[in-house]
């Protein structure tokens, strides 16, 4: 059975010429919440994806391509969202809940160590994971993302806003609290392309216009049927933090940012790396919160090169 999470807008991942090794599975967490997978690619080695909140296969597909007949792709649904089910519990939609869900992954598919690729909020639960079970990581590629409190560490890409953590929470609170306003958000979001399609015009180039149908695809996964959880999900990525665990993740780690990310800001990135043990970081100037689109013909090499030299082999 194989299935393709794409809409009319979204690039025909059916098409493309990893679509043959797609299968997808069923885990079951811990807590018995039942964790939707989908294992891409034919090599070895395994390389476990965690997606950012929103974006799925389609957000990972400069990598799938390039790398799909070498290695073993296996990325899920966080609980919540798409396929997986939900937890009975809001208190179950923590990071570590998360962490759970990517074990409870890796055992359904007998996989004991695997490098971990985290984009966004990906990068959160990438960390956590290897603080926690570092004997199952050979290695982390950390991109677009920050070590936790994302209300303070994100969003404020020039300088500090000591009252803007509170305010985005009180902001969320009112929205879960209105969920109908999901779909005006929706058609709302339609007008937050434009200044992000300029941008893919500066980070991406030419290639700018094949990112579109992604952006509007992401922006229709976060405003869709999943928006309540989403806006939880944000006060769990506010509320989570490895700072103080980052010089013990022994991992060698591969961070990636863009100057003109302004969700998650490159100096986060810069920092992160330093505390850890065995970190490089790779600035991208022109490339902004979409680094792997934006910047494929760097990120990709970047990545593939990593995993090569740090025991990972094709």
């Amino acid at each position: 059975m194989r299935r393709f999470a794409e809409s009319p807008d979204t690039p025909p991942l059916s098409t493309a010429v990893w679509a043959p090794t797609v299968r997808v599975g069923r885990a079951r967490a811990p807590d018995g919440t039942g964790i939707h997978y989908e294992v891409v690619g034919q090599g070895r080695n395994v390389v476990l994806l965690a997606n950012g909140l929103g974006g799925r296969l389609y957000a990972w597909r400069p990598l799938l391509d390039a790398l799909w007949a070498k290695y073993r792709f296996v990325t899920w649904d966080y609980r919540g969202l798409f396929h997986s089910d939900c937890p009975t519990s809001n208190r179950r939609l923590s990071l570590a809940d998360h962490v759970d869900d990517a074990r409870a992954v890796l055992d359904a598919e007998g996989i004991g160590r695997a490098a971990l690729v985290g984009w966004s909020m990906g990068v959160q639960v990438c960390l956590d994971f290897a603080a926690t079970l570092p004997s199952r990581v050979t290695g982390l590629v950390l991109l677009n993302g920050t070590y936790g409190h994302v209300f303070s560490t994100g969003f404020q890409p020039v300088l500090s806003i000591p009252w803007l953590p509170r305010r985005l929470h009180a902001i969320v609170e009112w929205l879960r609290e209105h969920p109908h306003l999901a779909e005006y958000l929706a058609r709302v979001s339609r007008t937050l392309e434009w200044p992000t399609a300029a941008l893919f015009i500066l980070t991406a180039g030419t290639r700018s216009p094949e990112l579109i149908p992604m952006l509007r695809q992401y922006m229709s996964d976060v405003t869709g049927p999943s928006f309540v959880t989403y806006l939880r999900l944000f006060q769990e990525l506010d509320a989570h933090s490895v700072y103080h665990l980052l010089p013990e993740i022994d991992a060698p780690s591969l961070v990636v940012s863009g100057l003109l990310d302004a969700l998650t800001p490159s100096f986060q990135s810069a920092h992160m790396a330093r505390r850890m043990k065995r970190a490089r970081h790779l600035h991208l100037v022109r490339a902004g919160h979409f680094a792997l689109l934006e910047r494929p013909e760097i990120v990709v090499p970047a990545i593939e090169a990593f995993l090569h030299e740090e025991g990972c082999p094709a």
